[in-house]
């Protein structure tokens, strides 16, 4: 018979459990070092746009998925007029990362705006619609109809503007001298054509716009296309190339009650921010963004278009270190 083997005793084996334990601590300690903490944190500015606006709302919905995502981050929003106005306040360093539409960043680059070499883009995300918006009994069927009339063109520092002299100008209208500009926002212009103020209003933004839905409630209202603009819109020069062709859908507003599809232009929005920013803190917004599509697209319908394939494609800027390592890291 063999001799059994002595039992090891009791202290004996809680001095192996806690050099385990050691070890474990120790190997825990060397990894958090190596890789660093996964969640960013500290302080982040997030500019959106003007309130009724889908910047504005997707803005509101993206921080409680930050929020979940990173919570030793604090994300702070910051409203503004437009896409003119988020590249400025990036480059000023007021916020850290914001919305844009391609056109917008191209001409901000192009006029040597103070930091915008620096502009860097972490993602596109979905395309704006632009949006001529009259009274149904309106004379308006085209952008060239709007002579002498009182036009809402957006703020000055906004996207909507920019697009907007642009389409004027391809109708053959003077922007100061053909029309009477009314320079508002989408938080204004829907209230001013309800009361009369207004005989039209240009909007560039995502399917659906809330301020154009509830405006239909209350008046009957309808889009106007504006797909004969396009040759003499692209005419223009490069700038105008990042407009595309496309075409709202009947079902775009219901509220209106639209009986066929109305042919329009659009421009692809980005989300951006500066060559500097920490590459994981762009890593990881940018993972949120795309993590975030589903949920938010239930509220704002043109976040379902945000999509993994055509999120690299941010021209005419490059992507940021850290959003193009998070692409890496997904790619199958």
């Amino acid at each position: 018979m063999l001799p059994r083997s002595p039992r090891p005793g009791r202290r004996r084996v809680l001095r192996a459990a806690a050099a385990g334990a050691a070890v474990l601590a120790v190997l825990v300690w060397w990894l958090v070092s190596l890789h660093g903490d996964a969640s960013p944190a500290g302080r982040m500015s997030f500019a959106t746009g003007v309130p009724t606006g889908v910047y504005a709302k997707y803005g509101d919905l993206l921080k409680e998925d930050l929020g979940r995502d990173m919570p030793s981050l604090d994300v702070r929003l910051r409203r503004s007029q437009g896409s003119i106005d988020n590249l400025r306040q990036l480059t000023s360093g007021e916020a850290d990362f914001t919305l844009a539409t391609a056109d917008s960043v191209a001409t901000y680059r192009d006029e040597g705006k103070p930091g915008a070499a620096g502009l860097r883009a972490c993602a596109r995300l979905y395309d704006d619609y632009i949006q001529l918006v009259v009274e149904k009994s309106s004379r308006v069927q085209s952008a060239r109809d709007l002579r002498g009339l009182r036009v809402g063109v957006g703020t000055d520092d906004s996207g909507v503007q920019l697009i907007t002299r642009r389409l004027l100008k391809a109708a053959g209208l003077d922007f100061d001298k053909d029309i009477t500009p009314v320079r508002v926002g989408i938080d204004r212009m829907p209230g001013l054509l309800e009361r009369g103020e207004l005989d039209a209003f240009f909007w560039s933004g995502g399917l659906p716009t809330n301020a154009v839905q509830t405006l239909g409630l209350r008046l009957s209202i309808r889009l106007v296309q504006l797909s004969d603009l396009i040759a003499p819109l692209h005419a223009q020069g490069p700038q105008t190339h990042y407009y595309r062709a496309a075409v709202m859908p009947v079902d775009a507003y219901p509220e209106l009650r639209a009986t066929q599809a109305v042919k329009t232009l659009a421009v692809a929005n980005l989300l951006v921010t500066m060559d500097h920013a920490d590459p994981e803190l762009a890593e990881s917004v940018t993972r949120s963004v795309m993590n975030s599509r589903d949920r938010i697209g239930q509220k704002v319908h043109a976040a379902q278009k945000v999509d993994l394939r055509t999120a690299i494609f941010t021209d005419p800027l490059q992507l940021h270190a850290g959003a193009r390592r998070y692409y890496l890291s997904v790619k199958p």
